[in-house]
Parts: C-alpha cells; sequence; structure tokens
C-alpha cells in the first residue's frame, strides 16, 4: 500500500518539475510539457504508531437483554443407557373397590345323613344248635330292617365303620363267635359254670355295601332267653364312608 503511494506521489513531483521548466524556458508559448517517466518505486515506510483505544460501544436497553435464537431441528436419539438400580419399595396402593357379585352356582344336593341301627334280642330259653347262626326274633330296633330275624345276619346298606355288640345270659360254658362273610372276626367264650351268669363282647367293624355280620355258635352254647330279652345282640352305624 505504501509503495503505490510513493509510486504516485514521485509521478506528480516530476510532472511538476517539468512544467516549471517548461514555463522558464519558454514563458511567452505557455504550452505544457511532456509528461516525464515515472520515477522508480520508493521504499516501504515505516510501521505507524499504535492508535489509541476506540470508544466502546453503547450498551443495549436492559429491557431487551440477549436474544433467544430461533429453535434447532431435533437431534437423532441416541442409544439406550445401561439399566440403573432398583429403587426402594413404594407405599402399597389403596385397596380397590370390590368386584360385582358372581353368578349364582349350581344348586347343590340336600345332604342326608346316613343311618343305621339295630338292637334284637333272643326270645326263647332253648339253647341255639351247636356250630349254627344264633337267631335274635325279638325286634327291640331296627332301621330300614337291616337286620333279618329269619336268618339272623345283619346286611350292611350304608359303607362305613359299625360297633356291635352282645349281651348274654347263660347257665352252660359258652363261646360266641363274631364272623364277617365267613371271616372270624372275634371269639368271645365263657367257661365258668355257676346256676346263672352273664357275659358281653363288642367290636368295632368296618363294612362295605352288602356284607353281612352273625354270631355263632361253636361247641359251647349255653345261652338262654325268655320272651323279655335275657341275650340281646346290638350294632349301629358309627361314621360313613
Amino acid at each position: 500500500m505504501l509503495h503505490r503511494s510513493f509510486i504516485v506521489i514521485g509521478a506528480l513531483l516530476s510532472f511538476a518539475i517539468s512544467s516549471l521548466v517548461a514555463i522558464e524556458s519558454c514563458p511567452a508559448a505557455l504550452m505544457p510539457g511532456m509528461p516525464g517517466i515515472p520515477g522508480l518505486p520508493g521504499r516501504d515506510g515505516r510501521d505507524g504508531q499504535k492508535g489509541l483505544k476506540g470508544v466502546s460501544g453503547a450498551a443495549l436497553p436492559s429491557a431487551l437483554g440477549p436474544q433467544k435464537g430461533e429453535k434447532g431441528d431435533p437431534g437423532q436419539i441416541g442409544f439406550a443407557g445401561k439399566r440403573g438400580q432398583s429403587g426402594e419399595p413404594g407405599e402399597p396402593g389403596v385397596p380397590g373397590h370390590g368386584g360385582p357379585p358372581g353368578e349364582l352356582g349350581e344348586p347343590g344336593a340336600v345332604g342326608v345323613q346316613q343311618q343305621a341301627a339295630f338292637s334284637v334280642a333272643r326270645g326263647t330259653n332253648t339253647y341255639p344248635e351247636r356250630a349254627s347262626v344264633i337267631r335274635f326274633t325279638n325286634v327291640i330296633t331296627n332301621i330300614n330292617d337291616d337286620y333279618n330275624t329269619e336268618t339272623g345276619r345283619f346286611r350292611c346298606r350304608v359303607s362305613g365303620t359299625y360297633y356291635f355288640v352282645y349281651h348274654a345270659s347263660l347257665d352252660e360254658k359258652l363261646c360266641v363267635l363274631m364272623k364277617r362273610d365267613q371271616v372270624l372276626l372275634a371269639s368271645f367264650c365263657d367257661h365258668r359254670r355257676t346256676r346263672r351268669q352273664v357275659t358281653a363282647g363288642s367290636l368295632a367293624v368296618y363294612l362295605s355295601s352288602d356284607q353281612e355280620v352273625w354270631l355263632e355258635t361253636k361247641d359251647y352254647r349255653g345261652m338262654t332267653g325268655k320272651q323279655q330279652g335275657y341275650s340281646i345282640f346290638s350294632g349301629f352305624l358309627l361314621h360313613s364312608h
């Protein structure tokens, strides 16, 4: 920039000096001479001194403040981060409202309590026959006629656990066998010989439907009885199955 300035200044000085020389040598004519040849470019001038600091610009009114630019476009969704640690369990929620009533169920069957019991007496003073079923012919209680006075046997109608007991009067030795379908359950014998005595025996037995239970004599058969019932055989259902 300074180099060009010196060239221009040199050219102007050459032109001025040529004009003065022409005027002095030929004052009457007053004709301008030919422009001189431009001088050589001068050297660059030295850098000037540093200028003073300029005055600060006027501040914007405080009410305006910095202006917010327009909202940019959303960036791309980043990768999912690692799962954090589980937090503390929260407080229990408030119980919900009760649901509507359900539909009515199917009508159930009315429960019927099964019953079975009998109590019969031997109404004769004659001894039973040897190795035979002891028949008790006088009925005291006989629900649904489960005890058959003709055969002397109890037939099970309701499966379950039964309790059987007999009480006998005797004046001779007596052995009584309790059987279930030809299977011996227990044997009760009394070999004492006195003018008059009594004996008894009992047993809890599980029976299935249509099984039979009875009392039977063996060698000793001194069981007596009268119409009032000195010898009695009873049984009843404890629990059905």
